[in-house]
């Protein structure tokens, strides 16, 4: 008898499809909101100087590895609520968020003392001393901003696994906003401001963040749809068991986004060290190169949330079908990102910097560009159904050897062995990405055995007794 049979509640392909992208537009939308911002700051850093440019990619990517990490731990909570909210059990499901909230606040504690540590080691990153007084104001104002960054992250994460992403899309619109404006009058000194510079740039962001986090408390304790949760939340008594579950849940998801990252960050250095053009040209394609990611991982969030839903009601047809549909619609938005890259990519370099320079080594960084879209999407959709399943222990293991033991070594070889300086960092890219979409496609596959295995037993085991 097949114990899957008549479960399949997700529906047909185009049902999927919908509720795909009910989840995922806001997500989308909130994305593109983050690539405005992060295009306004490299265009308006890029406009204030050359130094300032290369500063701020040098800070950039070293925090990037915080920062994804932090969002990393924090998704740790929408499988978890997820499924909670499946069952319809709103009492656990607020404390379990009361449970996430405490250790990623601890985890962004450890962040900061970690980034504050590594703020006396930038002068033995190998980086034009020109630029090191400026990236060093930058990195001290940003680094208190990881705190609320967290709390948001984490309450964002249970709002997706309520199946609510409209509400965090506002908030974070609304900040992007804030930070345009924050940017535009601490930059260059408008409106009887004082002219900041880059340092202009890192006050803003880090008002923007914290009001994020203020913005996102309100709606939970102000709301009838949140204060079910909410009430749990302020109550108390989350346990000692409830954290080391959020613990098992989320560092993996932390340690597979970071260690990622760690090879963009790897690039930045590497391309560091070939001078200021190669790195203001490397921050810059890294920034157009977002509108392809982030949009990928909207709908990446958008599959995850599915497959916590229906993995929480043991749902298994539905979570091959949701992953396949989801799949079929980042392939085709990395199609979409590459036409753009391909056809686009020269015009939009010029709105960043008007160095010539930087421009036309820029230009030789489109094709390895293009090259990594359908690796990068087809591994991003698996992560995120691996998260959804709640069995994300091989992503450990899966981002060592694709990122660490496959990504550096290429990415040395290529920029350093072959002399390809810059361009031979991205073609790497594509080495490790390829790398870990195989080995994430054959692990989804064979968890999902297993899954089923064990739910089948339990049913046998409960007709037994």
């Amino acid at each position: 008898m097949d114990y899957t049979a008549d479960k399949a509640t997700s529906g047909g392909y185009f049902q999927i499809l919908r509720d795909l992208l009910k989840l995922g537009v806001p997500v989308l939308v909130t994305q593109v909101g983050i690539i405005i911002v992060s295009f306004a700051d490299t265009m308006m850093v890029g406009a204030y100087g050359l130094n300032e440019l290369a500063a701020s990619a040098f800070v950039n990517s070293l925090f990037l590895i915080a920062v994804v990490m932090l969002l990393g731990f924090a998704g740790g909570v929408t499988p978890i609520i997820g499924a909670l909210y499946g069952k319809g059990d709103h009492e656990e499901g607020g404390l379990m968020l009361r449970a996430s909230l405490l250790v990623n606040l601890g985890m962004s504690a450890i962040f900061i003392i970690a980034m504050g540590i590594l703020y006396f080691l930038l002068d033995y990153f190998g980086q034009d001393p020109e630029i090191l007084p400026i990236a060093k104001d930058y990195y001290l104002i940003i680094l208190p901003s990881l705190l609320p960054m967290a709390i948001f992250n984490c309450m964002q994460q249970a709002c997706n696994g309520l199946t609510d992403t409209s509400t965090p899309m506002w908030i974070i619109l609304g900040a992007d906003i804030l930070n345009i404006i924050g940017n535009y009058a601490l930059i260059f000194g408008n409106w009887g401001f004082p002219e900041l510079g880059l340092s202009g740039a890192g006050w803003s962001t880090l008002c923007a963040r914290t009001v994020s986090a203020i913005a996102i408390i309100f709606v939970y304790g102000l709301t009838s749809r949140y204060r079910i949760y909410w009430r749990y939340v302020l109550k108390g008594g989350s346990g000692f068991q409830r954290k080391v579950k959020v613990w098992k849940t989320s560092y993996p998801l932390m340690v597979q986004s970071g260690v990622e990252c760690g090879l963009w960050t790897a690039g930045a250095v590497v391309s560091g060290w070939f001078g200021k053009v190669e790195l203001a040209a490397y921050q810059v394609m890294n920034t157009i190169g977002q509108l392809g990611f982030m949009i990928y991982m909207s709908f990446g969030w958008a599959t995850s949330i599915k497959v916590a839903n229906y993995t929480g009601r043991n749902d298994f047809v539905s979570v091959r079908n949701v992953t396949r549909v989801g799949l079929h619609m980042i392939l085709i938005l990395a199609t979409a990102a590459s036409i753009v890259f391909l056809f686009f990519t020269d015009e939009m370099v010029y709105y960043f910097t008007p160095e010539e320079d930087v421009v036309a080594y820029s230009m030789l960084m489109i094709i390895p560009l293009v090259l990594y879209q359908y690796c990068d999407g087809t591994q991003l959709t698996y992560v995120n159904a691996l998260r959804g399943t709640s069995e994300v222990k091989p992503l450990l293991w899966i981002s060592i050897v694709s990122y660490v033991l496959v990504g550096i070594p290429v990415l040395l070889l290529f920029a350093k062995a072959f002399g390809m300086e810059t361009v031979g960092v991205y073609y790497s890219f594509s080495v490790a990405l390829s790398c870990a979409a195989v080995l994430l496609v054959l692990t989804f596959r064979k968890t999902l055995r297993k899954l089923e295995r064990g739910y089948k037993d339990k049913i046998v085991l409960n007709i037994e007794s």
